[in-house]
């Protein structure tokens, strides 16, 4: 049989799931009425319509697509889905059928499914299942199925589904895109012309690749957004690109195969949705529907929203005195954690103690944790697993565990000069779950930082060793390495935080289950903090563990407020009462000390968020657009009151506070320490004037008598 790709033939025989229908449970031949219950299609002259309250999607009798949101035509008709064939041929079909019918999903409730299906000219027959559900308005789940009764092989080059074009507007595009670039680039941002992003979720290059598997475009009115909704990651593509007239978005599958007389392949389910304002609500959709499929983000322990104090500022080249003397200045500043960063170790693999460093070894780092403990604060080690440094002795003693690729040829990391190591094969679980044992529960650490670019998705793994099913069994199985360390430092310390830092890329979503901690991760800007803050709070909900990473790393280096103000935990890197004299990388200019006046300012933030503690709130992201709301602004609920944070380079003028209960209220500048005065819920527009930022308190007036 020729080849047409291992997960695409099972995904058929194994009777592939559409939004809780099975498709070996759906009749073959599709243009006969349905019978028993049925559901009004919506049919017309011009093909068939399946809707819900929010989202129609109409077929026309090529079986191409148009999107009418409330009633109201978004786009033309369009080859939305599509075989993509090596020979740059566009196979177009005529409708033969159209069934719907109500169902119900013991994971996701109740809804309504259709097939619609069509024929080619070489006998090609396309079937494309919608569903929805009844908790999901204007949020479709798609799948297509292609089947070759012709007598001739056809080669693919892919698949193609949601693709669809959004006019232009005024004011023009933004987007979100969901996947990882080596350039650590911006999630957000603004459509230009020219604008043309591939957004795979594979690997852009050995040690940077996976994602979130959702893109967005949206204009002022309206938005379109689309992804997979598989419970395991796959190796699709989200490309968004800006066209002479609009912006198109869709999904794609780059996998070559032959689809032979007979074969039949079977696209991932994809998601296709419609909202209005910015990126948030679907990105929140997509939470609640991955949630049923079981991908849920962990209670983040309590000592996750702790403000974090990390060794960094003194590099891999500290010593323990330096540590030791800042550690109680952290502890007065308002800071719980202490991280112990790069540097203890001999080598990245091995992960033995530098004895330089600590010259009893693991005696001396249980007195580490023990004296940091002793401070009234809890001790975190840093980790960069995956990672076999050239010369380590894991390197020698286990070459079995590393990720090979169909060439034999060794994944790096590029950051350590290190190669990758497999995470789909048992011993290199095993190796990494016994050492996370031994640091929580012999060594005494109360959480661990996960750190590292290639910690965020591997490539395909070819190791003959590891006797893998398929080659993305790697791809799959990080997930599930990241679950089986999770679960080791839980067993050891119920309380412990697993803090997973892939540096500059998109957080792998899959990921998720085994995560206490997301922080910034090497934030380029303050922009980046809060607009990767805003994706984190939909992805984790409410009382999640978003950490703003090393204020130094914002802009100007002191912008608490961009953490502050979005609700993430705070962090530092700060050194003191000096410099190091052998910094990691080059420090900026003022270096890492912490002066007078850097101790006065970090002193307030900290104490400014201990005391509203804004993580535990409700970030509500739907009530302001981030891309064309102005200035920028994020808003928080707790405790009966509203938080607000305002954005920009200055402004002076009004801000409107959405979201307000009934009645009047009374709002505070809490940095400033200024009463503003009163707003009514009925008309809650309030002037403000500031540099940078301004993060108000809105609290409800006493029901007078």
């Amino acid at each position: 049989m020729p080849p047409i790709g291992r997960r695409t033939v099972l995904k058929l025989f194994a009777g592939s799931v559409v939004g809780g229908v099975a498709w070996a449970s759906l009749p073959m031949a599709l243009a006969a009425p349905l019978r028993g219950n049925k559901r009004d299609s919506g049919n017309d002259a011009d093909g068939a319509v399946v809707r819900d309250a929010v989202l129609a999607i109409a077929f026309d009798r090529k079986l191409h697509t148009r999107l009418v949101a409330h009633g109201k035509p978004l786009t033309p008709y369009q080859p939305s889905e599509s075989l993509l064939l090596t020979d740059g041929a566009v196979e177009d079909f005529a409708i033969t059928g159209h069934k719907e019918q109500p169902i119900t999903d013991a994971r996701h409730g109740t809804g309504h499914q259709s097939v619609t299906t069509g024929r080619s000219s070489r006998n090609l027959e396309k079937e494309v299942a919608v569903t929805f559900f009844d908790n999901l308005p204007g949020f479709a789940v798609l799948q297509t199925r292609y089947r070759n009764h012709g007598a001739a092989a056809l080669q693919v080059a892919g698949w193609r589904n949601a693709g669809h074009e959004l006019a232009d507007a005024p004011g023009g595009f933004w987007s979100f895109a969901g996947a990882t670039h080596t350039d650590r680039r911006d999630w957000l941002r603004p459509l230009a012309a020219g604008f043309d992003q591939r957004n795979t979720l594979a690997m852009d290059s050995s040690d940077y690749g996976g994602g979130i598997p959702m893109a967005d475009i949206w204009r002022r009115d309206v938005g379109l957004a689309v992804g997979h909704v598989e419970p395991v990651a796959r190796l699709l593509d989200l490309p968004v690109r800006k066209t002479t007239g609009g912006a198109h978005i869709a999904v794609e599958s780059p996998q070559a195969s032959t689809l032979a007389p007979g074969q039949t392949l079977v696209t991932e389910r994809t998601l296709l949705a419609v909202h209005t304002g910015d990126y948030f609500a679907p990105l929140r959709q997509y939470k609640q529907y991955m949630e049923a499929e079981g991908i849920v983000a962990p209670q983040a322990p309590e000592s996750a929203f702790a403000p974090v104090w990390c060794t960094w500022g003194y590099g891999r080249d500290f010593n323990i005195k330096q540590i030791m003397d800042t550690v109680p200045k952290a502890r007065e500043l308002g800071f719980g954690w202490v991280v112990l960063d790069d540097g203890w170790q001999t080598n990245e693999g091995d992960w033995r103690i530098d004895t330089h460093k600590f010259p009893r070894g693991e005696a001396d780092m249980r007195d580490f944790t023990a004296k940091v403990r002793s401070q009234g604060m809890h001790p975190r080690l840093w980790i960069a697993p995956l990672a076999a440094d050239p010369g380590s002795d894991v390197l020698h003693d286990h070459v079995d565990m590393l990720l090979l690729d169909k060439n034999g040829a060794y994944q790096t990391i590029t950051w350590w000069n290190a190669l990758t190591q497999c995470p789909a094969y048992q011993p290199t679980i095993d190796y990494y779950v016994a050492l996370v044992k031994k640091v929580i529960g012999d060594w005494g650490f109360e959480g661990i930082k996960f750190d590292g670019q290639h910690l965020n998705a591997v490539a395909p793994c070819y190791n003959p060793a590891h006797k893998h099913a398929h080659p993305t069994d790697s791809v799959e199985g990080l997930a599930t390495f990241w679950h089986a360390i999770h679960q080791a430092a839980h067993e050891a310390n119920p309380q412990a935080v697993v803090e997973l830092c892939p540096c500059g890329t998109v957080f792998a979503f899959h990921n998720l289950p085994a995560t206490d901690q997301y922080p910034a991760s090497d934030p380029l800007s303050s922009w980046q903090v809060r607009s990767k803050g805003k994706t984190m709070k939909a992805l984790m909900g409410s009382r999640s563990s978003y950490a703003g990473d090393h204020v130094e790393l914002s802009d100007d280096g002191d912008d608490f407020a961009s953490t502050v103000g979005i609700g993430a935990v705070v962090s530092s890197k700060f050194t003191w009462p000096k410099d190091t004299d052998h910094p990691a990388e080059p420090l900026p200019p003022g270096g890492y000390r912490l002066t007078a006046e850097k101790e006065a300012l970090w002193r307030k933030w900290v104490a400014l968020y201990k005391q509203h503690m804004l993580p535990k709130g409700e970030y509500l992201g739907t009530l302001y657009d981030i891309g064309f709301d102005k200035p920028e602004a994020h808003a928080i609920a707790k405790d009966e009151a509203m938080y607000y944070a305002f954005y920009a380079k200055t402004f002076d003028g009004p801000v409107q506070l959405r979201g307000l209960g009934a009645g009047r209220h009374r709002v505070r500048d809490l940095f400033n320490e200024v009463d503003l005065g009163e707003v009514d819920s009925g008309d809650a527009t309030i002037r403000v004037a500031f540099k940078r930022f301004v993060l108000l308190q809105a609290t409800p007036l006493a029901t007078r008598a």
